[in-house]
């Protein structure tokens, strides 16, 4: 299922490609994301402790965020991440694949609501493995409203928008 919508929000897209995105929402966006990925990222890490990759992409987030890496390198490094995540349970795989889409939003700014929604998608599968199907919808909603708390004031707006936007084919992680 695609999580990028067929009609692109110009303001989400970088004034140099033809968006109304300034450079510093961009890193905020992305600084989000990066928060959204490495809140759940314990669930990778305390199942695959000898696979470093997610967290070593999450440092090469970082680094296009600073201005140290370069926008491909940054695209690029989000492969290792969604591969970190193949064949692994789903909170272990969403952890992952949230890190991926953080990283890859150096590329496309879109892809922020990628790693809340999958990162919400691991918060959910977590709790539904400890606590049982009734623990998920909880944990979704929690996660959900942690992200929310983390947006900083001069893109709250702008991705509440996105996710009621978009919720539907984020697999509705941002409903009510």
């Amino acid at each position: 299922m695609p999580i990028l919508p067929k009609e692109r929000d110009p303001r989400l897209i970088t004034i140099r490609r033809g968006g109304t995105l300034s450079d510093d929402d961009h890193r905020r966006l992305a600084e989000w994301a990066i928060a959204c990925s490495e809140h759940v990222l314990p669930f990778f890490e305390c199942a695959r402790p000898d696979d470093p990759r997610p967290r070593e992409v999450l440092e090469v987030a970082r680094g296009w965020v600073r201005g140290e890496v370069p926008m491909r390198a940054a695209h690029h490094a989000a492969f290792h991440a969604n591969a970190a995540g193949r064949d692994q349970p789903a909170p272990v795989k969403f952890a992952a694949l949230s890190v991926g889409q953080a990283v890859a939003v150096a590329h496309v700014a879109e892809h922020e609501l990628g790693a809340a929604a999958y990162a919400i998608r691991a918060a959910a599968a977590a709790a539904a493995e400890q606590g049982g199907a009734d623990a998920a919808e909880p944990a979704r909603l929690a996660e959900r409203d942690w992200q929310r708390a983390q947006l900083p004031p001069e893109i709250r707006e702008l991705v509440l928008e996105d996710q009621l936007r978009r919720s539907p084919i984020c697999w509705n992680v941002f409903d009510d």
